[in-house]
This record gives C-alpha cells, structure tokens and sequence, in this order.
C-alpha cells in the first residue's frame, strides 16, 4: 500500500481516540441497533471522511426493503452498509442479508458492522450470488499508533475508495491464497522449473512433467486447494493470464520480425543505389 497522507492518517488516529470510548460505553448500555446506527454514521463522516449530508443515505430503499445506510460517490452508490445493535454478534444470517440487497441493487460491496467490528465483503455475481469477506476490523481493539492499524482503516475511508484501496488489497489477497498458489505450483511453466530443478539435482533419473504434477496433487497440495470454485477460478485467471502473456510476446515478435524485414528491405534499396552511382560513370563514358 502506498504511503497514507498525514491528514489522513492524523484524522484516522485521532477518530480512533475519539469513537474507541464512546464505542465501548454504549456497549455496556447494550444499545439497540437506532443507537447503533447513529454511532456507525458519525464514525462513517468523521473517521472514514464522508460527507454526512450529501454521501451518506439513511434508510436506503431496495425494492420494498430497506437498507441502513447507503455510501454514494459522485452520485453512485458505492457500498451498502448494514448496521446491527452494538451488542448484537454478527452472523451468516446478517451476511446473506446484506448481500442479498446488493445483488438486487447491483452494488459490488456491503459493509456489515455492529460499531465495533467492522466487515467489507466483496459481492460474486456468481449463480447462487456469494460473498467474499475481503476485510475485517475490530475498531476497539485497534491501536492508534500502529502503522497496519491505520493502514487498515485506511481501506474503508473515503480517500481509499476513490484510490480503489479495497480492490487491490483483495487482489493481493487473491494472489496469495492458497487456491491461486496451488493453481500457480500446478501451472506447466512451474511445473516445467521444477522439472528441469529435479534434473540438476538427479541427472541420472527421468521424471516427466506428468509424474511432477501427479505427485504433487496426490502428496503435497490439500484436495481442498485444487476444488471449488474458487480453484477454478483461480485456474481460470491464471490460463488468462498465460494467453495474454503468449498473444504479447507473438505480437511483439511479429513486430520485430517486420522491423527486421524493413531493415533488410530499406539494405538492398541502399545497396542498389550504392551499386548504380558506381556503374554510373562508366556508362556515360561509353556512351560518349
């Protein structure tokens, strides 16, 4: 992650201050989710960095429905967020129901938070739709003067989201799961390493890609690792980026394939030209 401005992170330090005490006492109120509400928005607008007036939306209506509250961007609902009382543990139940509103408002992110713990979950628009929790916060818990605590914050600020924070953090995330490494071991250029690893090291003894890659889905990666969905798509993803990497590198070998034939080209017709001023001369004394 890039460096944090220090406005920012002076505003996410000293929110922390702020909100941790007045989080922890309505807890010990056993607040309902009304109290609730009011904490999360005033965290959303002086912590976070939203406009309270003119970004965030109260009772957000979805089809008959409503949603507590409603983070939009440059007119654009950007985020749903669901609020449960403070005292309230956060379950599937309360997952599936803010997913739920998303996909039939065809937002791609929901927060769900009780005030304390705070969860960004990222949106499948998949059959059955599904939910991938891209980060979870425990807000009292946090220290204000840890760098990765800040850090964390800093993904659901205002200032994130336009600098889509939240989207490459979950690409990082997906690149070091375990579903895209094991789909990365099993791909042929790392199959073909380690091949090409085990010759040096027994020159002497034939292995054969196929024998590499049964071994290692048999006796070194969890069958959990290599089924699913999201192995599949992990797969999938890497498959797309081994084609892409191909049709650059044929285009680029074409590319230098017509500089080389333009050079040779451009060669001849400087050879030949070479060639005419010599013969030159010697014609026009003959024909004199």
């Amino acid at each position: 992650m890039s460096p944090i401005p220090s406005r920012i992170s002076n505003r996410l330090t000293n929110g922390l201050k702020r909100f941790q005490p007045i989080i922890d006492a309505s807890k010990a109120r056993d607040d309902g989710e009304g109290d609730t509400v009011i904490i999360v928005t005033d965290v959303l607008a002086e912590v976070f960095g939203y406009d309270k007036y003119n970004e965030l939306t109260a009772e957000f209506a979805i089809r008959g429905t409503y949603c507590d509250l409603a983070i939009k961007l440059d007119g654009s609902v950007q985020a749903l967020v669901e609020v449960k009382a403070i005292g309230s543990e956060l379950k599937d139940a309360h997952v599936k129901q803010a997913v739920d509103y998303a996909a039939n408002q065809g937002v791609d992110w929901v927060v769900l938070t009780n005030a304390a713990v705070w969860r960004v979950y990222r949106v499948l628009f998949s059959k059955p739709i599904e939910q991938e929790l891209v980060v979870e916060v425990n807000f009292c818990s946090l220290n204000p003067k840890a760098p990765m605590d800040i850090e964390s914050l800093y993904l659901l600020t205002k200032e994130g989201w336009a600098k889509s924070a939240l989207g490459d953090y979950l690409t990082q995330k997906q690149a070091l799961s375990r579903f895209f490494l094991g789909a990365m071991i099993l791909s042929e250029p790392i199959v073909d390493v380690i091949r090409r690893e085990l010759r040096r090291v027994s020159p002497d003894v034939k292995i054969t890609v196929e024998e590499i890659r049964n071994a290692l889905t048999s006796e070194v990666i969890k069958r959990e690792v290599m089924e699913g969905e999201k192995a599949e798509e992990a797969k999938k993803k890497i498959s797309r980026c081994a084609s892409k990497s191909l049709r650059a590198r044929v285009a680029r070998e074409a590319v230098e394939a017509d500089d080389c034939a333009a050079a040779i080209s451009g060669s001849e017709i400087a050879a030949s030209q070479a060639v005419s001023s010599l013969l030159a001369p010697n014609i026009q004394t003959r024909a004199s």
